[in-house]
């Protein structure tokens, strides 16, 4: 838990940093954040199988790392190597420790992260996906005197850009729409039941990153979306919808002696309804936002107007 890496902090590590490097301490940004379940608040015991132990991450500059970092890190290895049941593995020693600001960044985004200058190209928001920006800016920082790394994880949490926020949009309505609006029908009128499940999944995962783009925070990796999803949704509905879905298969029987028609939902296979649903909402949501300018279940249809806009 946060609070467990709060505590090891203020017990052990802060008075190691102060006695032996105190000509650095204001300069070292300490903090947990990053991959693992608990860096999100939510490990528990059966998270705690694998890669779960005492930690922190101790963020440094490029040219702090050449003065101080192996000896920053043997001193905060020693730490943990002491303490009882710390359940240090090497995975979790990858994921904690001394790291510079750059390599932090640069590694859970997969790009080379300009943290001096603190800025992203439109190019590499492009290329980056929501779950990496997710496991970026989660956990807590619990102390950064210079502003180092904070100053880019601020500029993370600002989330996309305008332009890159609305592709992402219109690709997850596109996805959506294609998914379970019309691809789904299709597949159960051929009776092609893989592919119509297939589709229904693929359509319920667009409709909860669109939930998020337009919340505009970051989806996290698939295991803990819905997790996440349900806390976001303070009302509770749309994440009920959510639920629903993932419970649904595909009914067959519905599907007797109907054929398919693009403009007629066949509203008999609760998969068909419950899509027309969500997508309302989602709808509804997009033109709270300003991104169009009336409701239309049909997400596809506004694809150009979110762009264009």
């Amino acid at each position: 838990m946060i609070e467990d890496s709060r505590r090891f902090y203020d017990e052990y590590v802060a008075g190691m940093i102060h006695e032996r490097f105190p000509g650095y301490e204001s300069r070292i940004a300490v903090g947990i954040a990053g991959e693992g379940s608990d860096c999100f608040g939510y490990d528990d015991v059966i998270s705690r199988d694998h890669d779960f132990g005492t930690g922190v991450c101790l963020w440094v500059l490029d040219e702090d790392m050449d003065r101080i970092g192996e000896e920053l890190s043997g001193a905060y290895e020693a730490i943990v190597l002491q303490k009882e049941r710390s359940y240090y593995t090497d995975r979790l020693r990858e994921r904690r420790g001394v790291m510079t600001v750059h390599d932090f960044y640069s590694n859970i985004l997969q790009t080379d992260c300009n943290t001096s200058e603190c800025r992203m190209t439109e190019s590499q928001w492009l290329a980056l996906d929501h779950s990496c920006l997710a496991t970026a800016v989660n956990g807590e920082v619990f102390r950064d005197d210079e502003g180092c790394f904070t100053r880019f994880r601020r500029l993370l949490l600002g989330h996309y850009p305008e332009r890159v926020w609305r592709i992402r949009i219109a690709e997850n309505m596109h996805g959506f729409s294609s998914s379970l609006q019309v691809n789904y029908q299709r597949c159960m009128v051929r009776r092609d039941i893989v592919a119509a499940e297939e589709c229904r999944i693929k359509g319920m995962e667009a409709a909860m990153e669109l939930f998020f783009l337009l919340r505009k925070t970051y989806m996290p990796f698939y295991k803990w979306s819905y997790r996440a999803l349900t806390e976001l949704d303070t009302g509770g509905i749309f994440a009920q919808r959510i639920d629903e879905m993932a419970r649904l298969h595909a009914d067959e029987a519905a599907w007797i002696s109907t054929k398919y028609h693009p403009n007629r939902p066949n509203l008999k296979d609760r998969v068909v309804g419950l899509s027309e649903d969500i997508a309302y909402d989602l709808s509804e949501m997009l033109k709270d936002m300003g991104l169009i300018s009336r409701i239309n279940p049909y997400l596809e249809a506004d694809v150009d107007t979110v762009l264009m806009r």
